[in-house]
């Protein structure tokens, strides 16, 4: 049985993966919200685990739902969902201030093999903010677990697998 968190009110949903291809696309209905929602199953063709870059949670509100976006290494490009616009992690939001390509987070392994996280701005519009801080033109931030980042009027805050040991 594999378990599914819903990107709205985090109910958990239960379902059984094993008559399902790898890469097959499926739809969900939250039975405690409604919500509507896709995920995809696990590309890989072997059965190896895919390793844990942390994620980005989308703070609920007025112009959108609490959202969780995963992260992988290299960069990981943020902005709003528009259908056309090809982005890694697209946000799902009516927010006019949040650019298509709003920002990019950098994931690395050093060589020591610990995670360093670096965030940039994307020539945004309304600017990139880290904990009430403007990102200044082609400026890197190295940022950490628990870091506020705000893109127009929506705020996201990161999580490394290190910060939830």
């Amino acid at each position: 049985m594999s378990k599914i968190i819903c990107p709205k009110c985090d109910h958990s949903i239960d379902f059984d993966a094993s008559g399902y291809k790898k890469g097959q696309s499926l739809v969900f209905e939250c039975e405690h919200c409604r919500k509507s929602f896709t995920i995809r199953l696990g590309d890989n063709d072997d059965d190896i685990e895919t390793e844990d870059f942390g994620h980005i949670v989308v703070i609920e509100n007025t112009f959108c739902y609490k959202q969780v976006i995963p992260l992988h290494e290299g960069d990981n490009m943020f902005g709003r969902y528009n259908k056309g616009t090809l982005i890694s992690n697209p946000i799902e939001t009516n927010d006019p201030s949040m650019d298509r390509r709003h920002c990019i987070i950098n994931v690395k392994r050093g060589y020591s093999g610990e995670l360093t996280y670096t965030i940039r701005d994307n020539q945004s519009v309304t600017g990139t903010f880290v904990m009430n801080r403007i990102l200044g033109n082609r400026e890197r931030l190295l940022i950490e677990d628990g870091a506020i980042i705000t893109l127009g009027a929506t705020t996201l805050i990161l999580h490394t697998p290190e910060g939830e040991e």
